[in-house]
């Protein structure tokens, strides 16, 4: 049996204020071409379908337009919730749904039984637990809830209940931070790390799929994995590759894992250097010009409406900064009380070397000494 491992699609998702809604309808109509290519069996969404609880229309749509996709190649769906999800929301029409083998798992109840499929090799358990917090688990198992104070204690807990029958195959979709796991900016994590969870609690699961990272990545073992998300979501994901893994369970112990690449439609990517330079014919010409980009310059002056210009040959730039000796310093203001023992002029002159790394020239002073004197004498 064939399955693929789909996390994070942020579905309606906005990064530097640009929508990726077509972007995300261009890359669910690849993973639907691979699927088909693939002879997939089932898909296993690990949560995040949305961006936010509230997803504009647009993105509802498009998700439903992927699902109906799926159904037609007559594809066993498998959903969970994760943090961005409204669980209740993503739940709606699930019964019905499961008529037409769509199985959403969205709001955590207690319920810890599988949804069995079978093949020439016997039963694989599809175990689906969506993104939880301990004070739901301590509200399910209150008779428990005095040793349910972390993360961890709770997914250890709803993994207790499953009571796994280790001779089959069975399949997890979690939706949690593993702690160890790769991060990049685009993940809304707890602070100080309060929503890590061991990996040990999924040591007797064949297949381990999670979401909730965005960096594809095994944790420890090549059957505990991260999808990642489809698509980049921030310049920090630059240099990640981005693949859709194809899950191929034989009998018991026998299992392949293979990695098709996902090929956005407008890559997101950085390119730093001196305005003159990135702006020269001959060194953009023969790039993806409509990929969004991050621009870092390195001239010491700031160029005029430096984006405005840009996006005559970068129409998709996203964002802009410079790299130079002002915006490399790491200089302090002074604020102790030595500072109230110097002219107003030798402040001012200190504070403009802090930010520029260069002193007043005479002309300034001359200027700026009137303009401290006429303050004076207005005192």
């Amino acid at each position: 049996m064939k399955f693929a491992h789909i996390g994070d699609l942020h579905i309606g998702k906005r990064v530097n204020g640009f929508s990726m809604l077509e972007d995300q309808r261009y890359i669910l109509k690849q993973i639907i071409g691979v699927l088909q290519e693939n002879k997939v069996d089932a898909v296993l969404m690990a949560g995040d379908i949305y961006d936010t609880p509230l997803p504009p229309i647009e993105a509802v749509r498009l998700f439903d337009e992927f699902l109906t996709h799926l159904v037609q190649l007559r594809i066993k769906i498998f959903i969970i919730s994760g943090n961005h999800d409204s669980a209740d929301r993503l739940a709606f029409a699930a019964r019905l749904l499961e008529k037409n083998n769509v199985y959403i798992h969205s709001v955590f109840e207690g319920n810890t039984q599988p949804i069995a499929i079978e093949d020439k090799y016997g039963l694989v358990n599809i175990y689906m637990l969506p993104f939880i917090k301990p004070i739901q688990i301590r509200k399910i198992w209150q008779e428990e809830a005095e040793h349910i104070l972390t993360y961890d204690d709770a997914v250890h807990l709803v993994i207790d209940k499953m009571e796994l029958d280790k001779k089959q195959r069975n399949i997890i979709i979690a939706h949690q931070f593993i702690t160890g796991a790769a991060t990049s900016d685009s993940e809304e994590l707890s602070v100080g790390g309060l929503d890590n969870i061991s990996v040990d609690c999924f040591a007797d699961f064949d297949y381990v799929a999670l979401g909730h990272i965005h960096r594809p990545q095994k944790i420890i073992k090549n059957n505990i994995r991260y999808a990642g998300s489809p698509l980049k979501y921030s310049f920090s994901e630059t240099s990640h590759k981005k693949t859709l893994p194809i899950i191929e369970i034989k009998e018991k112990n026998n299992m392949k894992i293979s990695f098709i690449d996902l090929l956005p439609q407008h890559d997101l990517r950085k390119v730093k250097g001196l305005y003159k330079d990135i702006t020269l014919k001959a060194n953009y010409e023969s790039t993806a010009i409509d990929d969004y980009i991050s621009v870092t310059l390195t001239d010491e002056e700031e160029i005029p409406d430096a984006i405005g210009k840009l996006r005559s040959i970068y129409p998709n730039i996203m964002k802009i900064d410079y790299d130079n000796t002002r915006t490399g310093s790491n200089n302090v203001v002074d604020n102790t009380n030595t500072a109230l023992q110097k002219k107003p002029l030798d402040l001012m002159n200190e504070f403009y070397k802090l930010q520029n790394n260069k002193e007043l020239s005479s002309k300034q002073c001359d200027f700026a000494q009137k303009i401290i004197e006429e303050i004076w004498e207005e005192k």
